[in-house]
């Protein structure tokens, strides 16, 4: 990513122009593409794509936004365009929690945008304004605004991780699908129990769990440094 994706995210977002087609703009194009990533994929976004959709010409798009790579950053950036879709909270630790589960809603919801979320890029307007009131939201219950932003971003680390498996499909059932086959449970005999029902039930909520344990961690970080 470049000093020119920086610019597209935090410039004048739709600069007039002679000959635009009346009714277009950089705000229906992106939410067009994101329409489009939604229920047909990313692959799917294409300016000939988008160009059908919209009933305009190819040529015409390429006045507000000059390519699919940079479009792709401006309707990852339009995710988080305004307020922080969270209830408060009275401490760090729920408001955390709650931050978590939302960051996973916004992949789960639009699982095209993990790529995007796990590229190198510059941090958009959106994203930044949802940051900056959860940060906002941790100070106000006493957390120090550096462990705020590092506590933030390490939870997450974990989200970006965690979510993975489920946008396949079926999470641990998915990925360990394999241990249907006896013979399979036979050559890795510590992954075998997985594959019973019961342990199935017990792993249901590996996110819920893996969140509380990150969380656990920033606590003793909290209390052994008091």
């Amino acid at each position: 990513m470049g000093t020119g994706d920086y610019e597209l995210l935090w410039g004048e977002a739709d600069r007039p122009a002679r000959g635009r087609p009346a009714g277009l703009s950089r705000e229906r194009i992106v939410a067009e593409a994101v329409a489009i990533a939604d229920t047909e994929g990313l692959q799917k976004v294409s300016m000939k794509h988008l160009a059908e959709r919209l009933g305009s010409g190819v040529m015409s798009l390429y006045r507000h936004v000059p390519g699919k790579d940079e479009l792709v950053l401006l309707m990852y950036d339009s995710l988080m365009a305004g307020p922080l879709p969270l209830p408060d909270a009275d401490t760090w630790r729920e408001t955390l929690r709650l931050w978590g589960f939302g960051v996973r809603e916004l992949f789960t919801t639009h699982p095209w945008a993990i790529v995007v979320g796990t590229a190198e890029r510059p941090m958009g307007p959106g994203e930044a304004g949802w940051v900056d009131a959860v940060i906002g939201r941790l100070t106000a219950v006493g957390m120090p605004p550096e462990l705020a932003l590092v506590s933030v971003l390490t939870v997450d680390c974990f989200v970006l991780g965690a979510v993975r498996p489920e946008l396949g499909g079926g999470g641990e059932a998915d990925l360990f699908q394999f241990l249907a086959d006896p013979a399979m449970r036979a050559r890795f005999p510590n992954l075998a129990p997985l594959a019973s029902s019961e342990s199935d039930a017990a792993m249901g909520d590996y996110f819920a769990f893996g969140l509380e344990r990150v969380l656990d961690g920033l606590e003793h970080h909290i209390e052994t440094s008091a």
